[in-house]
């Protein structure tokens, strides 16, 4: 079993929503679930299991970046029977057509690192979400009136914000990429290796070329926006 987790297996669902922060996880689960209860606290990375409309869900915290978002997504699907995944978090964007709070659905994410590398050997810079589960995404917001826009992400090591030469990055962008985060290409190759589903949604909290301060409230409503879709889409 896990090493990371010390749930027991029918304490963990076999759909999991994903934050980074273990906070909103326990945030989502106070607020959105029915009956939550907590399952696993090793290194904080709270997760609860409680029921949404009647339907049982799991929100499990993945901390920050692909090496601990690998770890958590591959002990969820291979040691808990876990079948789908949703990465739910906050993302920038450097696109002039992407604005604060904008929900953003991921179909493909691009990284220039070598996780890939590291788990198979391949040379592979590109992971791609479950069609099938973005699909199912999609449609629910256009039922519920969400603006969701799909696209592509790009998938840091380095948190961009703290880089000595940003126009430098910026500029090595792909030219379709939406916003920036720094799970959802591990998340995705897991997900394809083990043959399971993934997807990832975001909401943009940092514009590069919007200068505009976004208050507390603000960023709670767009989070719950997305939350809500997350939650709508499984249910």
């Amino acid at each position: 079993m896990s090493i990371h987790c010390d749930a027991k297996k029918n304490d963990i669902e076999k759909t999991v929503l994903m934050p980074g922060d273990p906070l909103r996880a326990k945030y989502i689960a106070e607020n959105f679930l029915d009956n939550p209860r907590l399952v696993n606290t090793v290194r904080n990375i709270l997760a609860y299991t409680g029921t949404y409309n009647s339907k049982p869900i799991t929100v499990f915290s993945s901390g920050m970046g692909m090496p601990s978002i690998g770890i958590y997504s591959y002990e969820l699907y291979k040691f808990y029977d876990v079948e789908k995944i949703i990465r739910i978090g906050s993302c920038g964007t450097y696109n002039k057509d992407i604005h604060l709070f904008d929900t953003i659905l991921v179909d493909k994410s691009y990284t220039e690192g070598n996780f890939a590398y590291e788990w198979s050997g391949k040379k592979e810079h590109v992971s791609v979400a479950s069609k099938e589960l973005n699909d199912l995404i999609d449609n629910t917001a256009k039922k519920l009136g969400i603006n969701c826009i799909r696209g592509n992400a790009f998938c840091n090591d380095c948190f961009d914000g703290y880089l000595d030469n940003l126009d430098d990055f910026i500029s090595r962008l792909p030219k379709d990429v939406l916003a920036c985060e720094m799970e959802a290409f591990a998340l995705f190759y897991i997900a394809k290796y083990l043959g399971k589903q993934a997807s990832c949604l975001l909401t943009v909290v940092d514009a590069y070329f919007e200068s505009k301060s976004i208050t507390a409230e603000e960023r709670e409503r767009s989070l719950n926006e997305m939350i809500t879709l997350a939650l709508e889409s499984v249910n």
